[in-house]
């Protein structure tokens, strides 16, 4: 039987204690956890989240009841939302609540000036897969805001988190306070792009929170 030749100088037992040492380093390696996520960035509630929720509060803000609003920009706002694990936050509840087309807030710190047709508010469950989704419109500026949309992560009676989604290029996010205040991570994290598609603008908004 042929043999193979061992490094000189080194044992043949060596060599093959390392060989069997060399899987067990390498699921070892493998079995490492992941790192955690980092959560996203929370920011102010502001002052028009709703007074009283909506009868309507469903994930549709382009329909209020049996009123239709006539969106120039409809868009779709998705995403997931996921532990410090990424793991699907199963049993939450992601809460979104934005001006109209016009600028004005369902809410009487603005005059309540809203367009009836749209919802202003919308609440959803995640899925088994911690996904989310949301048919609204883009969001536009208004006196002395960027365009933004308010998100809140509810799970059971717990507020988990609350913060601001951006638009990414918008003209107004470099004189917006609020923005400008964020860390060039931070603004990362809020600051996503809204993409032509065939139902309208997109848009994918991933949270990350500490549960």
């Amino acid at each position: 039987m042929t043999t193979l030749p061992t490094p000189r100088g080194l044992p043949r037992r060596s060599i093959a204690a390392a060989v069997i040492a060399l899987p067990a380093l390498w699921l070892g390696v493998r079995a490492q956890p992941a790192a955690p996520r980092r959560p996203t960035p929370s920011q102010t509630e502001g002052p028009f989240y709703p007074v009283a929720l909506p009868a309507d509060s469903d994930g549709d803000l382009l329909r209020n009841g049996a009123l239709d609003y006539r969106a120039t920009q409809p868009a779709w706002v998705d995403g997931t939302v996921t532990d410090l694990d990424g793991r699907p936050l199963r049993g939450a509840q992601v809460e979104i609540w934005q001006c109209d087309e016009a600028g004005h807030y369902h809410h009487p710190g603005d005059g309540d000036r809203a367009d009836r047709a749209f919802q202003g508010f919308g609440r959803v469950a995640v899925d088994a897969d911690g996904r989310y989704r949301f048919r609204t419109i883009r969001p536009v500026p208004y006196t002395g805001r960027t365009p933004h949309i308010h998100v809140k992560v509810k799970l059971a009676q717990r507020e988990l988190l609350t913060t601001q989604l951006y638009v990414e290029g918008a003209p107004g996010n470099a004189r917006d306070g609020l923005w400008r205040s964020l860390s060039a991570e931070a603004r990362t994290a809020l600051t996503v792009p809204f993409e032509r598609s065939a139902e309208g603008w997109k848009a994918s908004f991933p949270l990350v929170v500490a549960a």
